[in-house]
């Protein structure tokens, strides 16, 4: 049963969605979806309970970039599958190590604090990975045979994220908050060698993901950090295809700190028989071309589930009209990804 929250546009056009600012539920008591729920907001308003036990998705995953590394930490629970893994990749040649795994039916897990402010925490074999909330700012702590890890994610009191509801249906919607533009410092230790993470040069992506999917999910997701073409800090949030018919979208800029909504459905254009190729990603206020400099695919296929993604990193540029002024950029080192899901 679809929502009848308000009406829908297909990518490419422009939508009206409701700024939230104060905190909401985003689960009724029966497990079904809070109309009130959706929306989005510049703080983690939503309280993301999520009751019952099938088709449960909860996730929490960080990427920090360096100059000269790129580092990812994750860790999942979808109630009969729970993950964790942590990865490095070198920028001069991706070469990428990447330790952890699935464990099925895992049992109860961790990340069911509403509140999202308890230590979260996965082990698979030899593999740990820890992420403890520190007021706005995060501890990040991986132990493995290859990579070990020890990084605080550094943010602002009044540091802004996009938290949005997409809603599928009453019974199958999903909370995901993303930021980016967060300084990052600490260590990080890979077969051996130490890689240090200096806050003036390293920089945090998060994306947090409570819902409950259907079966089949596709999408599209890119973010970026950089400057403006006259030299503004500047953070980029696009998504897309997962939110297409419905009044949601993930889209949004960071301009010098503050938080610019983009309320479209963007046009993604690719060809995935040449990843590398460029990318568009359009709409009625945003043209932007990405240039990949790298692809890599992570497949996971054991019949009726199956997980792929193809990601690519490398740059953006492009315009974005916001109210009032228009924004040029260049230069900006980022990722895209499609990905599809089937579990």
């Amino acid at each position: 049963m679809r929502l009848p929250l308000r009406a829908v546009a297909p990518g490419g056009e422009r939508i009206a969605e409701r700024e939230i600012v104060v905190p909401v539920d985003l689960c009724r008591p029966d497990g079904a979806l809070n109309p009130d729920a959706v929306g989005w907001t510049r703080r983690a308003l939503h309280r993301t309970g999520l009751p019952g036990w099938g088709r449960n998705k909860r996730f929490e995953y960080w990427a920090i970039t360096t100059p000269d590394a790129i580092l990812t930490f994750n860790i999942s629970h979808h109630d009969y599958r729970a993950n964790v893994s942590a990865t490095f990749a070198d920028r001069e040649r991706y070469a990428e190590i990447r330790q952890g795994g699935n464990t099925w039916f895992p049992g109860p897990g961790g990340m069911r604090d509403e509140h999202n402010t308890a230590p979260m925490e996965a082990r698979r074999k030899d593999v740990l990975v820890r992420f403890t909330p520190q007021g706005t700012g995060t501890r990040i702590q991986a132990e493995s045979p290859r990579i070990q890890a020890d990084i605080r994610v550094l943010a602002a009191p009044d540091h802004e994220s996009m938290g949005v509801v997409v809603p599928w249906s009453t019974r199958a919607f999903q909370y995901t908050k993303k930021d980016n533009s967060l300084a990052a410092e600490g260590v990080a230790v890979v077969d051996g060698v130490t890689h240090r993470i200096e806050p003036h040069t390293a920089t945090a992506v998060h994306d947090r993901g409570r819902g409950r999917w259907p079966y089949f999910t596709f999408w599209n997701w890119g973010a970026g950090v950089g400057r403006t073409s006259d030299g503004r800090a500047l953070g980029l949030q696009l998504g897309g295809k997962w939110t297409d018919g419905t009044p949601s979208s993930e889209n949004w800029v960071r301009l010098d700190g503050r938080l610019h909504k983009i309320q479209n459905h963007l046009d993604w254009r690719y060809d995935p028989q040449n990843w590398t190729a460029p990318w568009t990603i359009a709409g009625p206020d945003v043209q932007i071309t990405f240039r990949p400099e790298h692809h890599s695919q992570h497949l996971f296929d054991r019949w009726i589930v199956k997980s792929r993604a193809d990601s690519c990193f490398g740059h953006y540029e492009g315009r974005i009209r916001l109210t009032g002024e228009e924004i040029a950029f260049s230069g900006v080192f980022g990722h895209v990804e499609e990905v599809e899901r089937r579990w």
